[in-house]
């Protein structure tokens, strides 16, 4: 039985994806530790504030461990990881799974509906333009879309961020511009989240449907006079979605990333803002915490983007056989 695993090609690219995955979060543990150490400061001053008596600071410096040696505090770190303790936050002294487990569904819901804005825009609309502009057809329209959506991917979502809050809190004081208070507050974040990686995933699902189109199978089911409802959602829709797939799951790792800036602008309550707070307050436990999420979401992304890819081409798992 255990050879039959070790010869099925889908059970090595899985073992070989894993074992990348963890080697992966080893580096980001340890680079989270380091980097975040490197921050020039005194955290615990930083918390108490400067005219804090000097045995105040000393005690609460061995209470969170920051007086022992640097090794002895990244064992400390390292093994508290694996029982889910994330250590105390400097600032507040409160746990920082707690505060991480407090500020994650709100980063989740933004993130997540985001994403999902960005698929109901992008596929009908990369399709629709693959259909309308193939074989040199309607070059007014194809010349449309490439320059508008050109245009929207070269804007930064912190950019358009500030321009909608400008918009829609100078000029037309009409959607709510900070928090999370209703659905009506998810309107702007999502925008300045969804537009540029919308318009760019568009672009990559039409210049895929221009050449899924050009396929002999897709002639032939034309000249069997299909439908064109069959043709499109049948036989080409599965194929054009491939690589954009691949390209969603990558603008979703380098969304969850983009919700720190967007959190901040729009003062969303989420893991972003605490972030920026916890760099500016020098709160090394809860930095390194969210770091760590951050990037262990990414690599989790990532690692289930390569699954589904091989799954949907299998000649990708058979290459590295």
């Amino acid at each position: 039985m255990v050879a039959g695993w070790r010869d099925n090609p889908w059970t090595r690219f899985v073992a070989r994806r894993a074992v990348r995955l963890l080697v992966s979060l080893a580096v980001l543990v340890s680079s989270a530790f380091a980097l975040i150490h490197l921050i020039p400061g005194d955290p615990v001053r930083a918390a108490l504030g400067v005219t804090a008596p000097a045995d105040l600071v000393a005690a609460r410096r061995a209470q969170l461990g920051l007086d022992r040696p640097l090794y002895e505090q990244f064992w400390a770190y390292v093994s508290g990881l694996f029982r889910g303790d994330l250590g105390v936050s400097s600032a507040t002294g409160l746990p920082v799974a707690d505060v991480i487990g407090q500020r994650l569904p709100d980063t989740l819901a933004l993130a997540g509906a985001a994403f999902v804005v960005i698929l109901l825009v992008a596929v009908p609309l990369g399709v629709a333009m693959a259909v309308l502009t193939r074989g040199g057809r309607r070059r007014g329209a194809e010349l449309a879309f490439t320059g508008a959506t050109g245009v929207l991917v070269a804007v930064p979502e912190f950019l358009l961020a500030v321009g909608l809050v400008f918009a829609f809190a100078v000029t037309w004081p009409v959607l709510p511009v900070a928090g999370n208070a209703g659905a009506a507050a998810y309107l702007l974040p999502v925008a300045a989240l969804a537009v540029a990686p919308a318009a760019a995933l568009a672009r990559v699902i039409r210049v895929e449907g221009l050449a899924v189109l050009g396929q002999d199978y897709v002639r032939t089911a034309r000249a069997k006079r299909l439908p064109a409802r069959l043709i499109y959602l049948r036989h080409a829709l599965p194929n054009m979605l491939t690589a954009g797939l691949t390209i969603a799951g990558m603008m979703l790792t380098g969304m969850i990333a983009g919700t720190v800036l967007v959190e901040t602008i729009f003062a969303w309550p989420g893991l972003g803002t605490a972030f920026v707070d916890a760099i500016t307050q020098k709160d090394y436990s809860l930095a390194q915490g969210i770091v760590l999420v951050y990037g262990a979401a990414v690599l989790l992304v990532n690692f289930l983007v390569d699954l589904v890819l091989s799954k949907a081409d299998p000649r990708s798992t058979i290459r590295e056989g």
